[in-house]
Order: C-alpha cells, then sequence, then structure tokens
C-alpha cells in the first residue's frame, strides 16, 4: 500500500467510515456513505471554485452533505437556493475581485458598490460574511495613500454591513508563487498578515474582521499557530490548502492541519473553516472526504 493510500484509508477510519475487507464487494461504496464528520467541533464549509473543472454547485453540495460539511462558498449566486434546500449553509458572499479593490482608486467605487451589493445578498441568504480584498499594487502607487483608500472604502460600506448583521472578512493573500493564476497572487497589496489586521484595527469596527487563509499565511509570514492566538479577536473566517502547490491537506505538503484545528478551536472560534484546496487526486470527492476527516478534530 503506498503512502497516499494509507493515508486515505487512516483518514477514512478516523471519519468513522466502515472499515472494509480488501476485495469484499461494495465495502468501499458502503464506507463511502458514512459520514467522515463525525465530531462537527470545526463548522467545516467548501470554496466552490476549486471544484468547478470536476463537478458543478448542486453536484457538489450532495457530496458535501454526505460527507458531513456544513456549508459552501465560492458558488454561483444561482445555486443558492437550492444549496440551502440540501441542508447547506452559505457561509461566504463575494464582492469584488482580488485585483480590483480599493487600494487603486480606479476600482474604489466598483469596490464600495460591490461589497454594498455582497452585503445585501448575505443578508438574504443568511450567510454570515462578505469578502473583500485590498487590490493591486499600480505603477506609482503611495502605499500610505492606499491604506488610507481601503480604510476609506470600507468605513464607507460598514454602516449597511452593521444594520444588516454581517462581516465584511479582508483576505490576506501570497504573492510570492507565480506559478499559477490561483496559487499566488504577485502585486497584491494585502500581502503582510500583520499589515491587514492594522489596516483592521484603523476601521475600528467590529463588523471587519480577518479572512485568514492558512495557505497563504504560511508562504508569508509562517508562524501559523502563534498568530491565530495573537490575532484571534480579529478573524472571522479560514480557508485552508496544502503548501506548496494549493493542493489536498496530505502527506506531501507541509502544513500540519490538525493541531491548527485545535488551535482555532482553542480560541473560542465558532465560525467556518472552509477547505479551499485544488484537487489532484484522481478522485476529487475523496480528496475532499480525506481533508473534511483530518479537520475533524
Amino acid at each position: 500500500m503506498s503512502r497516499r493510500a494509507a493515508l486515505r484509508l487512516a483518514a477514512a477510519g478516523a471519519g468513522g467510515a466502515a472499515v472494509a475487507v480488501a476485495g469484499q464487494p461494495g465495502a468501499a461504496n458502503a464506507a463511502a456513505k458514512v459520514k467522515a464528520v463525525v465530531h462537527g467541533r470545526i463548522r467545516q464549509s467548501i470554496m466552490g471554485w476549486c471544484f468547478k473543472d470536476h463537478l458543478d454547485a448542486v453536484a457538489l453540495a450532495k457530496h458535501c452533505r454526505e460527507i458531513g460539511l456544513v456549508a459552501m462558498e465560492g458558488i454561483p449566486r444561482e445555486a443558492y437556493p437550492t444549496v440551502r434546500e440540501l441542508g447547506l449553509e452559505i457561509s461566504l458572499v463575494g464582492s469584488h475581485g482580488f485585483k480590483e479593490g480599493p487600494c487603486d482608486p480606479a476600482f474604489y467605487d466598483k469596490a464600495v458598490e460591490k461589497m454594498r451589493d455582497g452585503i445585501e445578498v448575505a443578508a438574504g441568504v443568511g450567510a454570515p460574511s462578505v469578502i473583500t480584498f485590498t487590490g493591486m499594487r499600480y505603477e506609482g502607487m503611495d502605499d500610505g495613500e492606499a491604506a488610507r483608500r481601503c480604510v476609506d472604502a470600507w468605513k464607507e460600506v460598514l454602516p449597511l454591513a452593521e444594520e444588516k448583521g454581517i462581516t465584511l472578512v479582508l483576505e490576506h493573500l501570497n504573492s510570492r508563487d507565480d506559478t499559477h493564476p490561483m496559487k499566488g497572487h504577485p502585486g497584491y497589496f494585502g500581502d503582510d498578515v500583520d499589515f491587514c489586521v492594522d489596516l483592521i484595527k484603523r476601521v475600528g469596527s467590529p463588523n471587519l474582521k480577518l479572512l485568514f487563509d492558512i495557505y497563504h499565511v504560511q508562504i508569508m509570514n509562517g508562524d501559523i499557530i502563534r498568530r491565530i492566538r495573537q490575532y484571534k479577536d480579529y478573524i472571522g473566517h479560514y480557508h485552508t490548502a496544502g503548501n506548496p502547490g494549493r493542493g489536498e491537506l496530505d502527506e506531501t505538503q507541509e502544513i500540519n492541519y490538525p493541531p491548527i484545528m485545535q488551535a482555532i478551536l482553542d480560541t473560542g472560534y465558532t465560525g467556518y473553516v472552509a477547505q479551499e484546496f485544488i484537487p489532484t487526486w484522481d478522485d476529487p470527492v475523496e480528496a475532499l472526504r480525506h481533508a473534511a476527516a483530518l479537520c475533524d478534530i
């Protein structure tokens, strides 16, 4: 048995799957119907864009429900009603893209408009959060002015967020990985997690928090558990992925996820942790099942 196969079998056991005798007809199918998430202390979601080349949002939602995830995000808005009918929550609503954030005056107004729209949509579907980004560096940019524009934009939309009971979550992204458009974002202004927290502090609203993407923080800053403890009062959402490569949370990558999940729980966090890895295994649903079981501490 390969290391990967052994890890998958261990994950199935950790998730409470029935023990299958090798070669037994139907054993794998029977095990697959057992939820991978049995403890549920971590409220797991999934970023649907990672699986869009394999499954549409509704098909993915059915697998998420079977595995034991409780929510979805990063899916088309037209899929929200069906996903909710299947018993899953919407954990995060999109707004402006990471390339078109308010640090750039060319995108300031559009970012504000998109955030307001996202807040209204989130309130309508019972989602707690809307994502936001700083935007990208541009030629001749003054960092101080760019930071001020970000703060001004968030202050502009936060009265609506506070009225609707929605939290804006600012995602920190890595600017180091240039191998793939969604594995890294060279030129992203908010590529230092400490700086992102500083921006949040400047705004001074409980309705603006940090989206702590474990993958991006590992690449740019590291010291993940200490930062989780340090910034626990400012974190409103989490994302996962393996590093390097933004693949599965398996033995080919360097982040040790179970103690990180425990650290998150120890802070008293009760929000969502969304799986945001790009599947590379032959069976992407098996990859999701493995990640869900690993994070179900």
